[in-house]
């Protein structure tokens, strides 16, 4: 598998949320600001890089009776880490995303792909496997926080911009607030924005199979 394929697998074909369907949780429940989406989806590549390449070197020597356990307590060290460098350094973006980040270490990309491809392959692949998983999920996250943002509450870029300081900028003003679909800044509206992306995605990869074929 070549490095383009595999980029194409983490952006399109294989993406994580739009068509393994995985880590939902966090992609519903974060994607109200461009903020949270942007510093998810980053935290998320580093850990998943990170936890790909430790796996995959150790994945000779980890029984197969404890290798989920042994992935877990992997995955664990580099979330506690990165939970401790926002903690420190960006401490609006951990209040903002709460529990989630140390919710990381059961998110299903993570393990998912520990399990399906980095114990099973190279440094290298495993590597590329989890920078281009990583791009692909945070991608989803910043189309979602996009739209619900400038659909929901009529701007773009709140927590980095407009001023106010970083996780207390207004975002820059559209249009106002009170002209948007307020249902999309809801829980329900996590499910209908993830709802079209994922059809969207599907019908997608639907008619270029269908173009394959011909």
């Amino acid at each position: 598998m070549n490095t383009k394929r595999q980029f194409m697998d983490g952006l399109i074909h294989q993406n994580p949320v739009l068509v393994q369907l995985l880590g939902m949780c966090s992609t519903l429940a974060i994607t109200t600001s461009f903020f949270n989406g942007l510093g998810m989806g980053v935290a998320v590549l580093i850990i998943l890089t990170l936890s790909n390449i430790i796996i995959s070197l150790l994945r000779k020597i980890i029984p197969d009776e404890v290798r989920i356990a042994c992935f877990i307590v992997v995955i664990a060290g580099f979330v506690t880490c990165v939970d401790l460098l926002l903690k420190a350094f960006v401490p609006a973006l951990s209040e903002s995303l709460g529990v989630f980040i140390p919710l990381i270490v059961v998110n299903c990309i993570i393990l998912g792909r520990a399990e399906s491809f980095a114990s099973k392959n190279g440094l290298g692949r495993s590597a590329l496997d989890g920078i281009f998983q990583g791009i692909g999920y945070t991608i989803v996250l910043i189309i979602m926080c996009v739209f619900r943002e400038f659909l929901g509450a009529g701007k773009f870029g709140g927590g980095l911009l407009g001023g106010g300081g970083l996780g207390a900028a207004p975002g820059i003003v559209i249009f106002p607030e009170e002209y948007g679909l307020a249902v999309l800044t809801l829980p329900v509206g996590g499910f209908l924005t993830l709802g079209v992306l994922i059809a969207a995605m599907q019908w997608g990869l639907a008619k270029a199979k269908k173009k394959e074929a011909k």
